[in-house]
């Protein structure tokens, strides 16, 4: 299949080894983007709204702590992985994945100076709580905990990917892009972290009640860290009317409409993330961002 960065055959899953398994593997793409280098970012970048756009913000404030935690949880059973494809996939995933935090990282950098309260997700205090928790955990629920939120951000990437009425949403372009580099490689690599958890004998039973827990704090803890971060804007406080018809257009539209039943999906017993076919989808979006006339081409170095 043309440009396929990762996506599983049944045989492969089933542990098949002939020639119905093809190996492929998440490429790693060393990108660099170029966030207001013309100098004209406006601070509610997604339409000039101010939901949206602390939304978006909060997001990307999370993706280098938690990518990093995704590392760290597959990394711990580098040592029991023999399976020679899927030590080729987790390569692909981490490199992806370390890539992932870099730029969004150097994107947050600008979202702080535009005015976003985010800096603090990334503090180095931080960081080493979050590792000394990590440290306690037992080894397979942090791997089921990062396995679940990959399906998330799959699922996410698959809705942004796929809706016209997303994707024509203006914003400021060279952010639109990020999202959606980062959007097609979480589908590259959708199922890698979910099979070194099988791998290293991680139940249905844990994998399961990970995501039922995680499952029912989604909208609650979006609501609240949504509510904290514009509750330090002090451009949102004066608008309250203005919010809340912009909270109920983000809840209401196309990146939360149906969302939770997809998110489910991932509680039905013998679930695999490859169940859900993104694959046309996929290779679309690799032509677009990196076939021959790229819109990103440019940007790998």
């Amino acid at each position: 299949m043309k440009g396929r960065g990762l996506v599983q055959t049944k045989a492969q899953r089933n542990g098949s080894t002939g020639d119905a398994a093809v190996a492929v593997y998440p490429k790693t793409r060393r990108i660099r983007f170029r966030f207001g280098a013309d100098g004209a970012t406006e601070k509610y970048f997604v339409d000039d709204d101010v939901v949206f756009s602390h939304f978006v913000a909060g997001l990307s404030a999370g993706f280098p702590p938690g990518e990093e935690s995704f590392i760290r949880s597959v990394r711990r059973f580098a040592d029991q992985i023999t399976d020679p494809v899927l030590k080729k996939r987790v390569a692909g995933f981490i490199g992806q994945e370390a890539m992932h935090g870099m730029e969004h990282r150097r994107l947050n950098q600008k979202l702080v100076e535009l005015g976003y309260p985010i800096e603090w997700l990334d503090r180095d205090r931080l960081k080493e709580r979050q590792i000394r928790v990590e440290d306690r955990l037992p080894g397979r629920l942090h791997l089921a905990m990062t396995a679940a939120a990959e399906h998330y951000t799959a699922v996410l990437a698959e809705r942004v990917l796929s809706s016209d009425e997303i994707q024509a949403i203006p914003g400021e372009p060279e952010m639109w892009h990020l999202l959606n580099w980062h959007a097609m490689e979480e589908l590259e690599h959708k199922s890698v972290a979910f099979d070194v958890y099988r791998a290293v004998g991680g139940s249905e039973r844990m994998r399961i009640a990970v995501m039922a827990a995680i499952y029912a704090f989604t909208i609650p803890f979006t609501f609240t860290t949504l509510t904290i971060s514009l509750a330090k804007d002090p451009t949102a406080r004066q608008q309250p009317l203005r919010l809340a018809r912009e909270a109920y257009g983000l809840f209401r539209g196309p990146v939360f409409r149906g969302l939770m039943p997809e998110l489910a999906k991932y509680l039905r017993p013998g679930f695999h993330p490859d169940d859900i076919d993104t694959e046309a989808l996929l290779e679309r979006w690799q032509e677009h961002l990196f076939g021959a006339d790229g819109v990103l081409v440019d940007h790998v170095k």
